[in-house]
């Protein structure tokens, strides 16, 4: 298997810090009004969400692949962020939109519920609650 490698820098106190978080060529800055507030830049959750539609989307393309379809799979993640206990990522909701010629809403249902328990992000958070909403164009 392969092995990923992402970087963080932050520099200052909690609430008048900065930081940069890189993966890959992406240079993404974060700050405590980022990612608490409605500051501009990315933070840490942001990503979680990015990588999380990105697997559950790539998941359930190998399914659909492996059934003889080819499909168009956009996926949103809104990952919440509450404080019970300190913060903590509470909840993702995962909604996709999937394209397939031939692909039944019954086919699309199983194989999602099957990509949001098996895609490596989904078992990566198994600890926050995730739900997914799925749409076949």
């Amino acid at each position: 298997m392969s092995v990923q490698v992402a970087n963080a820098l932050w520099e200052g106190t909690l609430k008048t810090g900065k930081g940069v978080m890189k993966y890959g060529e992406v240079v993404s800055p974060f700050t405590f009004a980022s990612r608490f507030e409605d500051g501009d830049a990315t933070n840490p959750e942001e990503l979680i969400g990015a990588a999380h539609s990105g697997c559950f989307s790539m998941f359930l393309a190998a399914l659909l692949s492996e059934k003889g379809l080819t499909p168009t799979v956009q996926t949103q993640a809104k990952v919440h962020l509450g404080d019970e206990d300190g913060p903590k990522i509470t909840h993702i909701e995962l909604s996709s939109q999937v394209t397939a010629e031939g692909l039944t809403d019954d086919d699309l249902q199983q194989l999602g519920k099957v990509a949001k328990e098996n895609c490596p992000i989904s078992r990566l958070v198994q600890g926050a609650k995730v739900s997914l909403t799925l749409t076949l164009n």
